[in-house]
């Protein structure tokens, strides 16, 4: 039986997975606490609550680490009875225990690379637990396919390392089965991290793309879980990512993480676009920490690429001396200046591109005919596919093509090793090169330039010879598309698809003095060995401690269906404005004020028709009409758009452009409350909106009596808030000695008068009834943006100096569910349309006047 809490999502994906039912445990594990020892599993209905269901006594921070696979290795006894394993020390998963906290428990959370039989896997479930603390996520056979070799690999992979799929032939059509097996491994996933959680006290950690969707999993059961994510490949840029028929899907399950990290300043740049062009979110820096605002929780984003695990590499290099004998390397390639790739066998490594600059540079410099070798390892493909199969053919052609041109006897210009090999082995070549060459069109990070830089430091200190003990050199021709190269100012980095120019990097780099060598070696090694593995972990979780600092103060709670799920996150004080509870309190008041915004308030923003409705009409009249009442509609559009909208209700207080045009009712004239009626400075701000204007397609200049407006809603999302920036400081450079002043909003970039703004309104209007001994005793504040916010703040200091008293009913009130000055929220304004009209359906009518226009009660 499938959980409850998650049968929303799997519709979503794919509305059946007759195979769910099969990957439920005979026996569940039990669930792990924080202190000694065991509870049984809690009934369904109990777990899917939204707080912790086991708390501890000792409070002892722990972290769950999830990824696609155990830093376990597995194999079968020799009697076949039962399975051995054993930790892998070359997993990533692993090594970062060392930046952790030394106190702190590590769970891990992932598959086995090995089939277990189903009738094993409680016994399995139970060894791993108690021996290794790791959890095994089983899936079943046809989903792990279509999973792992079909959407991670056929569809994610690719993707983000920037093919797109044109044809069926090349990459492959988007397959909605394959979408659906990631959304159900995903969810196998969750269901073992949910056994063991203790959501109160732990911390999540979820590694890369093969678990992209889980954050949402997680978050719908735990709102307040603290969780990260980190991508080990690159994220493609929004042009390319937008491609993806789920993306959106993809992207709002990151969202529901609270940290999420990347290699390089590029990779969350494209991120960060995508989220803008998509979503309509806008990051910000502050005090180097980037975040995005997200239905009011801040979502971290961090830039720090990981580094290699030092102790393991300088361990191996003395076993390197001893069991390969690196002495036999160089007798072999006695005479020989060696360059060295390492790679996976895959398409996007550039193995074949490397090939091709070989020969080029053999061709273009003889002098290096027999003697330059391109070594050349090649580890097993983990992937399948005709790409692969035509890429590892025309290597195999490579190779064949160019031993024969430039061989002689005794020399070979290409060794191609296609074979797994230890990494002793891998090491003792790395200490034998006088460059590596990594020429990968897309990489996430590739680490084989830090291990080849600590070996050429570390290995030569166990060598007696005094060539060895003198200065360390290296050299490094590295593709500028993979993550590592930014962090190698030294290296030589070439664009891999120019052939020419690659080759050039590679004689360049044989060829360079060895002073120069070391230098940029020393330049490495300083990086390297400094930000190791740990220093990568230590720095992502004390990030993520940072980031989820407030998660136990904030009042939380989750929205939204499937893939859209979000929680937000508000302030204790902030709630929805509940209709019963303002109309009673309404009924009860004597002097009521209400001021309304206009757009996104009573009328949505999306609206194109943006002349009020009859309904709204009539609801207005009625509540202007009764004489308890003092309402104004408060915008910033024009006083002869409002005037005329709003001609029915007589008895209806305007205030056009934030105010600086106001009047009190239908019959009073229109008063200029602005400081200044002198608008010479439209002559200097005009022309500068108009050079904007031309040159951003999609943006407009509104003119105002008071005012001028720039807006670029209809313009492309990035650009024109860019333009937007520059424009705001160009405005302010040039208007700094005018009596106006420059403010960005939603879309726009306002030019206006000083002193002119919805807050002086609000001042008005409470001034004037006090004055008029009608003292507000309820007042209701409502609006959707940065300019209604000054309204909000008005009102706490409308009390403090005793034009309101302290014993007002206000209810400020935001629409949507964002951080603001106001303590109510609606959602949107058909929820505030909705709540007038019960204002309006519960007054008096014997406190109504004679409004005389049709639509009065």
């Amino acid at each position: 039986m499938m959980s409850r809490s998650y049968t929303n999502l799997l519709d979503l994906a794919s509305g059946n997975f007759p195979v769910m039912g099969q990957t439920r445990e005979k026996k569940r594990l039990p669930r792990v606490m924080t202190v000694p020892g065991v509870i049984s599993e809690l009934d369904d209905d109990q777990a899917n609550s939204v707080t912790s269901d086991v708390p501890s006594s000792v409070i002892q921070d722990r972290i769950i680490i999830v990824a696609n696979q155990l830093p376990v290795k597995a194999k079968r006894r020799p009697d076949n009875k039962g399975w051995s394993f054993s930790w892998d020390d070359d997993s990533l998963l692993l090594q970062l225990k060392d930046g952790l906290p030394e106190e702190m428990e590590v769970l891990y959370v992932g598959s086995l690379k090995v089939d277990v039989d189903p009738n094993e896997q409680d016994d399995v479930s139970q060894l791993l637990l108690d021996r290794f603390k790791c959890v095994p996520a089983f899936l079943p056979p046809d989903i792990l396919t279509k999973f792992y070799h079909g959407f991670c690999k056929q569809h994610l992979w690719p993707l983000f390392h920037y093919m797109l799929p044109f044809s069926a032939n090349h990459g492959g059509r988007f397959d909605r089965s394959l979408w659906e097996a990631y959304v159900a491994a995903n969810k196998i996933f969750s269901q073992r991290v949910i056994e063991v959680i203790n959501p109160e006290d732990d911390y999540v950690w979820i590694h890369d793309y093969h678990l992209m969707v889980l954050p949402t999993f997680l978050r719908r059961r735990f709102i307040r879980l603290r969780m990260g994510f980190f991508l080990h490949s690159p994220f493609p840029s929004s042009e390319i990512y937008r491609t993806l028929p789920v993306r959106e899907e993809i992207l709002k399950a990151l969202l529901n993480s609270d940290l999420i990290g990347f290699h390089t300043f590029d990779y969350a740049r494209h991120f960060l676009s995508c989220c803008s062009r998509m979503l309509g979110l806008e990051y910000q820096s502050k005090r180097g920490y980037i975040g995005l605002e997200y239905y009011g929780r801040t979502i971290g984003i961090k830039i720090m690429p990981v580094g290699i695990h030092m102790a393991q590499i300088e361990s191996v290099l003395r076993l390197a001396d001893r069991e390969w004998r690196v002495g036999e390397l160089k007798q072999q390639f006695e005479g020989k200046t060696v360059l060295l790739g390492v790679d996976d066998m895959d398409v996007f490594k550039g193995v074949n591109l490397k090939l091709l600059a070989m020969e080029q540079m053999l061709k273009q410099h003889p002098k290096w005919q027999g003697r330059a070798v391109l070594v050349q390892i090649t580890n097993p493909a983990r992937g399948r596919g005709k790409d692969l199969e035509e890429i590892q053919a025309e290597i195999q052609a490579s190779c064949k093509r160019i031993n024969e041109t430039f061989g002689q006897p005794g020399y070979e210009p290409v060794i191609f090793i296609d074979r797994p090999i230890s990494l002793s082995e891998r090491l003792a070549y790395y200490t034998m090169a006088e460059c590596v060459v990594v020429t990968a069109v897309r990489d996430g990070m590739n680490l084989t330039p830090y291990e080849y830089i600590v070996c050429r430091q570390g290995v030569s200190e166990s060598e007696s010879s005094s060539e060895s003990n003198g200065p360390k050199k290296s050299m490094l021709v590295v593709s500028e598309f993979i993550g590592c190269s930014p962090s190698l100012s030294g290296a030589i980095r070439v664009n891999p698809w120019n052939i020419e120019a690659t080759a050039e990097a590679m004689n360049e780099a044989i060829s360079m003095a060895d002073a120069e060598q070391q230098l940029r070696h020393e330049k490495h090694y300083k990086y390297v060995s400094s930000h190791d593995v740990a220093f990568w972990s230590r720095s992502f979780f004390q990030d993520m401690e940072r980031t989820c600092k407030d998660h136990f103060r904030r009042r939380c709670w989750g929205i939204g269906l499937s893939f859209g799920f979000r929680v937000v996150a508000l302030d204790p004080n902030f709630r929805k404005l509940s209709i019963d509870h303002i109309l009673s309190v309404y009924q009860r008041s004597k002097n009521r004020a209400i001021l309304l915004d206009y757009d996104g308030t009573v009328m949505p923003q999306t609206s194109h028709n943006k002349t009020p409705s009859a309904e709204v009409i009539s609801i207005i009249n009625t509540l202007s009409g009764d004489i308890k009442n003092t309402v104004f509609v408060v915008s910033g559009r024009g006083r002869e758009s409002l005037g005329k909208w709003f001609s029915p209700c007589k008895k209806l207080g305007i205030a056009a452009e934030h105010g600086y045009f106001m009047r009190w009712s239908g019959k009073d004239s229109w008063e200029v409350c602005g400081q200044n009626s002198e608008f010479g400075w439209k002559e200097i701000a005009e022309p500068v909106m108009k050079l904007y204007t031309e040159a951003t397609d999609g943006s407009s200049i509104e003119y105002k009596e008071s005012a001028l407006v720039w807006h670029h809603r209809d313009a492309d999302l990035v650009f024109g808030s860019s333009q937007a920036k520059e424009m705001l400081e160009h405005l302010e450079s040039v208007l700094a000695n005018e009596p106006v002043a420059v403010k960005s909003g939603q879309f726009i970039v306002e030019v206006k008068p000083q002193g002119v703004s919805k807050g002086l309104v609000a001042e008005k209007v409470f001034t004037s009834m006090a004055e008029s001994g009608r003292s507000a005793d309820f007042v209701l504040c409502i609006g959707d943006d940065r300019s209604d916010e000054e309204m909000f703040e008005i009102i706490s200091s409308a009390i403090s100096s005793g034009v309101l008293s302290s014993n007002t009913s206000v209810f400020a009130c935001t629409v949507c569910q964002k951080p603001s000055k106001a303590k109510y929220y609606l959602d949107d304004p058909t929820e505030v349309v909705n709540m007038l009209e019960a204002l309006a359906g519960a007054s008096d009518p014997e406190f109504f006047t004679d409004t005389g226009s049709e639509g009065s009660l």
